[in-house]
């Protein structure tokens, strides 16, 4: 996008172009996976009960799965489903050799135990990459590769790679210390080779450590948090914030908006994420991506690594 005078020209990473591009190669890797093997790669996706939002995003996963070949199996539980029925219906699902990944869709019921369900998912059939075996292996330095990797922190990384941010010796700053998001995020950028550093709502001064961050992801879920005066001139911004704020310009009265202050970020940093249409679309991407590479270590074939040279998009 072109600079204003006196300002750096930023440039906009495409999470959608990006994510199109993810999305064609498992596409093209499905069919040859099942050329080679006779393998379909099969996403089981769990939705207890009938929230909108989760409908919603479950639709839109089945919709991608369905798109790039995969085989879909679609589990729709009511909401007072015990959790012994779930437990039993994950099961079946492990047990079930056309599934190579599972998905539950959370938030689940306050009466189930959400901790109890996902350890129940066999560690090779997490497609979301949140078993602890898989977030252990991410955290340790040469011992064995996790066989999947949270999806938006993978989509992240992805957006970093294809977009030709360098990463190794740059100092990294990471706001948020979710497990979902937060704590893998901080592991992906330390295996590149980053210096980094996490803080979260405890940190004191957080713009300190942006003023001297070449690259900073926002994970805190707070709208437009970070200001633009707090970062270093330069910096890439991987937003994965999305807020609704109140706007009475738009007809729903709202629109949705990062963690980051976008406008006063514009001008200031060398390239970052908009919201909407930045990590966003990835997320889905990086969940087939997984799922892919789920059923080819279930034929025998090397997994996908996350770390590699890809073409810059």
């Amino acid at each position: 996008m072109a600079a204003a005078e006196g300002k750096m020209e930023t440039k906009l990473i495409d999470g959608k172009a990006i994510a199109a591009l993810v999305r064609a190669e498992v596409k093209n890797l499905t069919e040859e996976l099942k050329e080679q093997k006779g393998v379909t790669p099969g996403l089981a996706m769990m939705l207890v009960g009938d929230r909108q939002d989760s409908q919603s995003y479950v639709k839109n996963k089945k919709k991608a799965a369905t798109e790039v070949g995969f085989h879909v199996v679609d589990v729709h539980l009511p909401d007072t489903v015990t959790q012994e029925e779930l437990l039993a219906e994950v099961k079946k699902l492990n047990d079930d050799p056309e599934v190579h990944g599972i998905l539950v869709q959370l938030p689940l019921p306050d009466h189930i135990e959400e901790a109890t369900v996902l350890k129940s998912i066999r560690v090779d059939k997490d497609a979301d990459g949140f078993a602890a075996e898989n977030v252990g292996n991410l955290c340790l330095k040469g011992g064995d590769a996790p066989l999947a990797v949270p999806c938006t922190p993978a989509g992240c990384v992805e957006l970093l790679q294809r977009s030709g941010v360098k990463v190794a010796g740059k100092s990294a700053t990471v706001l948020g210390r979710s497990n979902l998001n937060g704590m893998p995020m901080a592991q992906m950028l330390l295996s590149m080779d980053a210096t980094v550093t996490t803080c979260h709502s405890k940190t004191e001064n957080i713009e300190q450590y942006l003023r001297n961050a070449d690259i900073v992801v926002a994970a805190i879920g707070q709208a437009e948090f970070v200001r633009g005066a707090w970062l270093k001139p330069g910096c890439v911004v991987i937003d994965v914030g999305i807020n609704s704020i109140d706007d009475d310009t738009k007809k729903a009265g709202s629109r949705l908006v990062g963690d980051v202050k976008f406008d006063e970020a514009m001008g200031v940093a060398s390239a970052i994420t908009p919201v909407p249409g930045g990590v966003g679309p990835m997320t889905i991407a990086m969940l087939l991506r997984n799922t892919l590479s789920l059923a080819r270590q279930s034929a025998g074939l090397p997994r996908l690594p996350l770390r590699r040279d890809v073409p810059v998009a």
